[in-house]
């Protein structure tokens, strides 16, 4: 590693954002992260436990004193500070929780982390991208590959893509390319040439460290982490797990207003969530994010759903965020030009295009206080949990969906 190793290097903005909340709802809520590689290829072939476990060892201590003062000087829409004085001096006097690292039954890396949820949270997305830079390192040293050959390449993909939108100033897109980047150094040039080559496109980044360094707007809201453990919370109070995701939402919206008002829309199915928004939330969010599912149709339903509610949907955006290429992209603004503002969260084949094939790993909360985490999404092949409780979930969801069902044909 030739740079100074630091925690927001491989952070995305809403862990930030999550953890505030974390931090005032659940701070003593139990977390553990769980490693899942989806791809039949062993992330261990090209790193070793230990060799992880040393460079996650760099940013263990967490937050550092110039990183807190970045927060620090961050402000809402109205000019208050973003993190509260308490949110900060908890980032500083608290190292992250301990992360065990060893190997499965198929010889593959096995990555876990258990402690306080506004703490461990930082694990995920930082665990993800630096396995993924030590993969890429060790996995072209192995092939004698040449780094300088395949930057060239990259940037030849990349003037490509800038190329295509330099004509296309309506189409808005931030980098949510952190977790699955190439390496840090690589997604910093990628970003670097965006924001100069597309200064009428290029939003902002996802990752606190290069909006930074760069001066760039940090860009983010939250992710499934959220529902997914507030809806295991409420099943270890006894409650309908899907209470939680309601809760997220309000609690949410009393912590950050308008400013960061996005919903995630796809932790326990679309259908759901549609089921779920209430009136009030429909007028306040001001934006819904799209992970999961067929993006047109998914817009389509937004645009209809607005209208059944009497919103006019050119005030409102949609974020797409959902495996992103630059053909999909074009497509997308396209289709629902003059029809609904939207913009878009591009990862992987942003900052991790340059002809080597990408990883397919993720890193998400399992359990809560020892109760597992569910999440649903509009995939079957993105479920997360054990089968017992997925179906279960499966349940909780389809009799929310049917009495709202039921709702609309009395009010009909």
């Amino acid at each position: 590693m030739n740079r100074e190793p630091k925690l927001s290097q491989g952070l995305d903005y809403y862990k930030a954002t999550m953890g505030q909340l974390e931090h005032a709802k659940h701070p003593d809520a139990e977390v553990t992260f769980t490693l899942k590689n989806r791809a039949p290829t062993l992330l261990s072939e090209f790193v070793s436990a230990e060799e992880l476990r040393n460079r996650l060892s760099n940013v263990a201590n967490g937050w550092q004193p110039d990183e807190i003062a970045y927060l620090a000087s961050l402000q809402n829409q109205d000019g208050t500070a973003q993190f509260t004085p308490e949110y900060l001096d908890f980032l500083h006097d608290n190292p992250l929780p301990p992360v065990d690292i060893g190997y499965d039954e198929r010889g593959d890396l096995a990555v876990s982390t258990t402690g306080k949820w506004p703490l461990v949270t930082f694990w995920e997305t930082v665990v993800m991208s630096e396995l993924n830079e030590l993969y890429f390192q060790n996995k072209l040293a192995h092939e004698g590959s040449s780094l300088k050959e395949l930057y060239a390449e990259g940037d030849r993909r990349l003037s490509e893509k800038i190329d295509m939108l330099k004509n296309r100033p309506d189409i808005k897109f931030s980098d949510f390319g952190t977790r699955r980047r190439f390496s840090y150094d690589w997604q910093k040039h990628v970003i670097e040439r965006v924001a100069r080559e597309l200064p009428d496109n290029f939003v902002g980044t996802s990752n606190i460290y290069l909006a930074h360094e760069l001066g760039l707007q940090p860009i983010g809201t939250f992710a499934h982490e959220l529902p997914m453990v507030y809806a295991a919370l409420a099943d270890k109070a006894g409650d309908n797990p899907l209470d939680g995701h309601y809760q997220v939402l309000q609690d949410w919206r009393q912590l950050y207003g308008e400013g960061l008002s996005t919903a995630l829309t796809d932790t326990f199915t679309t259908e759901f969530f549609f089921a779920d928004f209430t009136p009030e939330q429909m007028t306040s969010w001001q934006a819904l994010r799209h992970d999961s599912g067929d993006p047109m149709q998914f817009g389509d339903t937004v645009i209809t759903f607005y209208e059944q509610h009497g919103i006019d949907p050119h005030e409102k955006t949609i974020v797409f965020s959902d495996g992103l290429d630059i053909e999909t992209i074009i497509k997308l603004a396209d289709y629902f030009k003059d029809r609904i503002k939207v913009t878009f969260g591009w990862g992987t084949t942003l900052t991790n295009d340059l002809g080597v094939k990408a990883n397919n790993f993720v890193m998400k909360a399992t359990a809560v206080d020892g109760v597992p985490t569910i999440k649903l999404s509009n995939v079957e092949g993105k479920y997360t949990g054990p089968d017992d409780k997925i179906e279960e979930y499966k349940t909780y969801v389809k009799t929310a969906i049917g009495h709202q069902a039921l709702r609309q044909s009395v009010a009909a």
